[in-house]
């Protein structure tokens, strides 16, 4: 029975069976051979084209027809998942929009990418001083996608404007992955689960994160599985590749692509981009950043072979994929948002080269729940699970068939109780909108940076300064003296320093400074001597 497919570009079109395909259940009571009734259309009569329906008052066959795995979806009505969308964009936008204006950035991540954008909006390379002088971000992480935001950037120059792209691409993996739902299980499932993916954990980490290019993947990925979902191989292909341009490791999960479509019998097309992809990553990873590195290599392997300065044997990193409660605990989460529903489906194998990576680190931030890094498996775990309630359906195994039933309350369930315990909680907090001491000092230090000017400051005050201004990492612009050094002392690291001025001229020995201002916990230290000649980095 056909099912009604989205395109690339929007168009709908009916796809008939393959592997992904399985028979609809008949009811025990029902008649082998009924009589068409008034309500019924007759084999001449068309089919309405409107979304699949429960109505509480029909009798249990119609339900069961109605949630059949290949009963027709129909036309999936868009406006109910745009108002989802636009609903999770705001409460996006709003906690990052709060936590940016009460300077509460966690890393210097926002910084970075403001400055790379700003680069790519000046048709620049893109130059990230906050990396090191003339520090060329290419030879970092390969993310060339990110110049996609310029458009938004030339409207908004601001690290603002990357927040609400990012909580734009986010909720629209939301309508992807509801509108999916509903495709391929019919019924009312479809809004349940974009709320509760939209609420899901690691959106809501990525969110407290502030921007990262990984917003740009999120989407992709929800197209790649929709489009495995809905058997449009081709379009599966198409959504893949560009994920080799947001960020090197996705070469691997497009090639984790390819190995799906080989198990579901798609042998040429899989092959190809299962080559693809691992090609793409070798020439990112082996070529082309080292070439873009001042360095001439890939830092991040240091984040596998290395624990603190001692050197880890490559056996002892295997062994230590799975030595940490964290990492179970992350593991669990994963895959218990869905009821575990989700191994049930092929797509849970892409999930492998982001789990991989990360499981063998012995970087500590990439084994837990937080910060960004499970943005990315989110869409392929919930419409895994979709496909694996699709599949339970069919299952010899009663208990399985009624499990699959109860999965998406219990997952929308969970959402909702997670979200006690996640960053979207504040928003429930009259004290998320107030401004406090911390917040009126950082605004008072940010009125005594002149614009224009190049500045040395920590987290606190960077994301608010690389508009406008030059800025570089504390500690990190050896031999530049610049104009101003501003720094939190609240925070651990400066908590010990007695003299700003003096720790100033201990960064930079070939000028002189004085305080100009201390508010709170925050310093502003200005340079008093002659600029010297500047070295690039």
């Amino acid at each position: 029975m056909g099912k009604a497919a989205l395109g690339p570009g929007g168009d709908e079109r009916g796809r008939t069976g393959s592997s992904w395909s399985v028979p609809a259940q008949q009811s025990r009571d029902a008649d082998p051979d009924p009589e068409p009734t008034p309500d019924e259309p007759t084999p001449d009569q068309p089919v309405a084209d409107e979304p699949t329906r429960l109505d509480a008052s029909a009798p249990d066959t119609t339900a069961t027809e109605a949630l059949a795995p290949d009963a027709p979806a129909g036309r999936v009505p868009l406006r109910p998942y745009l108002i989802i969308g636009a609903v999770l964009c705001a409460l996006y936008f709003l906690y990052s929009y709060l936590q940016y204006a009460r300077f509460h950035s966690p890393s210097w991540d926002l910084g970075i990418f403001e400055q790379e954008v700003r680069a790519y909006a000046g048709f620049h390379a893109p130059i990230v001083d906050i990396k090191g002088p003339g520090y060329l971000i290419l030879g970092d992480h390969f993310s060339p996608a990110v110049a996609l935001l310029v458009p938004v950037y030339w409207i908004w120059p601001s690290a603002v404007a990357l927040l609400l792209a990012q909580a734009a691409l986010f909720a629209l993996s939301a309508v992807i992955v509801g509108r999916t739902v509903q495709q391929v299980l019919g019924g009312r499932y479809g809004p349940w689960v974009a709320v509760a993916y939209g609420l899901s954990w690691g959106l809501q980490e990525a969110v407290k994160s502030d921007f990262h290019e990984i917003a740009l993947a999120v989407p992709l990925i929800a197209l790649v599985c929709r489009a495995l979902l809905t058997e449009r191989w081709t379009a599966a292909v198409l959504w893949a590749l560009p994920l080799v341009l947001v960020k090197e490791d996705l070469g691997i999960t497009v090639a984790a692509v390819g190995l799906v479509l080989f198990v579901l019998g798609q042998r040429f097309q899989g092959t190809l981009l299962a080559v693809t992809g691992a090609c793409a990553f070798v020439l990112t990873v082996f070529v082309l950043i080292p070439a873009a590195s001042s360095a001439g290599s890939y830092d991040y392997w240091k984040k596998m072979d290395t624990d603190g300065q001692q050197h880890v044997s490559t056996l002892d990193v295997v062994l230590g994929a799975f030595n940490s409660p964290v990492k179970i605990e992350m593991l669990f989460f994963l895959f218990g948002i869905t009821a575990f529903m989700a191994l049930r489906s092929p797509l849970v194998l892409l999930v492998l080269p982001t789990l991989g990576w990360r499981l063998l680190s012995r970087d500590e931030n990439h084994w837990g729940m937080v910060w960004h890094y499970s943005a990315v498996l989110m869409p392929v775990v919930f419409l895994a699970m979709a496909d694996g309630i699709r599949r339970s359906r069919t299952s010899p195994r009663p208990w399985l068939d009624s499990f699959a039933g109860a999965v998406v309350p219990v997952t929308v369930g969970i959402a909702f109780a997670m979200t006690q315990h996640l960053p979207l909680r504040e928003l429930l907090r009259p004290e998320t909108y107030r401004a406090d001491a911390g917040t009126h000092a950082a605004r008072e230090a940010m009125a005594a940076i002149p614009v224009g000017v190049r500045v040395e400051t920590d987290i606190t005050l960077m994301a608010h300064l690389t508009a406008d201004r030059t800025v570089y990492w504390i500690g990190g612009a050896p031999g530049m003296a610049p104009d101003i050094v501003a720094f939190d002392q609240g925070a651990g690291w400066a908590s010990s320093i007695q003299d700003p001025a003096a720790y100033a001229e201990q960064l930079h020995p070939e000028a002189k400074y004085r305080l100009k201002l201390r508010t709170g916990n925050i310093v502003v230290v200005e340079r008093t001597s002659p600029a010297p000649a500047l070295a690039t980095g």
